[in-house]
């Protein structure tokens, strides 16, 4: 099926697409884990329990 210049120009959207999505989830994901890793630090300094 082809479409016409004028059909083109009526086609509407694609505002954001499921790679977008995903790579926010996984950029949050990722500011969690950098958040949680950098708590778990800090716990083991001020109770001075250290590996």
């Amino acid at each position: 099926m082809e479409l016409t210049k004028e059909e083109l120009k009526e086609i509407n959207g694609g505002g954001i697409s499921g790679a977008i999505i995903t790579s926010i989830i996984k950029g949050i994901g990722l500011i969690y884990e950098i958040g949680r890793g950098i708590g778990s630090s800090i716990r083991r300094i001020v109770a001075r329990r250290f590996c």
